[in-house]
């Protein structure tokens, strides 16, 4: 049986610029900086891929939509609902 690890790559040092009110507030509040902007970059990096994903297939997702208006859901007729 295979089992499936997830992906898991070392970490690295990096310099941040961030406003310094928002950074000591942070601190103060006990918030992991560096978890945080970790988390923050992994959405802005998921919504870019997805913005990029629909202006790839944007003449695709057009096509579809416009045979649909057409001709209706394909095998509509067996839907019960």
């Amino acid at each position: 049986m295979n089992s499936i690890e997830p992906l898991t790559t070392a970490k690295k040092r990096t310099n941040l610029s961030l406003d310094g009110a928002l950074l000591q507030e942070a601190k103060h509040l006990g918030i992991n900086i560096s978890n945080s902007a970790e988390k923050g970059i992994e959405q802005a990096v998921r919504e870019r891929k997805q913005a990029l994903w629909l202006e790839d297939n944007v003449e695709a997702i057009e096509s579809s939509n416009e045979f649909v208006n057409k001709q209706g859901l394909p095998l509509a007729k067996y839907r019960n609902f």
